[in-house]
């Protein structure tokens, strides 16, 4: 079972019409755009929600909540560069990574009460239920 699901652009094109080789041969940066999956998993006290986002750190996530809508999203920029004596480029690459992930929370949980942490390539959200929203023990009723 796969994590992260790529749509791979232009060099992947290249590389099925001119065979395999053909972006190591002329050293095409690999450009990819993967959008993580999310498993989700109720309890009778919250909601969990865990984001696989292995490479990124704590500060590249933005988690907002905004009309019961909760949104997680990313924006990270990498540049490369190698430059010969008079400082002219010999080499230069540049990526740019971002997704967005938008979820509808229902009006039984506590929205202030939203925790993230992100551990070992993974963001973890924690959604706590009202109380009127958890599951109670059945009572027993007496019969007279």
């Amino acid at each position: 079972m796969s994590l992260i699901k790529f749509n791979e652009t232009f060099p992947a094109l290249l590389d099925s019409f001119f065979g395999h080789d053909m972006g190591e041969r002329f050293a095409w940066p690999r450009t990819t755009f993967a959008v993580p999956a999310v498993n989700i998993r109720e309890d009778e006290n919250s909601f969990k929600v865990e984001m696989a986002a292995p490479g990124l750190k704590k500060d590249d996530f933005k988690v907002t909540l905004d009309n019961g809508v909760l949104t997680v999203s990313t924006e990270k920029r990498q540049e490369n560069e190698e430059k010969d004596a008079d400082g002219k480029y010999t080499k230069r690459e540049f990526s740019y990574q971002s997704f967005s992930r938008s979820f509808s929370l229902p009006d039984s949980v506590q929205y202030e009460k939203i925790d993230a942490r992100y551990q070992d390539g993974i963001l973890y959200l924690t959604i706590p239920k009202k109380e009127e929203a958890k599951r109670k023990a059945p009572k027993v009723i007496n019969i007279s």
